[in-house]
């Protein structure tokens, strides 16, 4: 969940976190939207882990991993 509250500052993660928190509304929109990214980061780990791969989301500028 710590990751999922800095990925939602990240250029990559901002719009969908702030779309789904303007879908689910004032009370719970925020809380949806950080559950929301943490499972796209975990898939996203579960990817580079398994097939043994560096992380590069698709529309990334350059390639983030070291």
């Amino acid at each position: 969940m710590e990751a999922a509250t800095h990925a939602c500052k990240h250029d990559l993660y901002r719009e969908r976190y702030q779309r789904i928190t303007r879908r689910h509304g004032r009370q719970r929109g925020a809380k949806v939207a950080q559950i929301d990214v943490s499972r796209q980061l975990a898939t996203a780990i579960w990817y580079m882990l398994t097939r043994n791969q560096p992380f590069a989301p698709a529309g990334a500028t350059f390639r983030l991993a070291a």
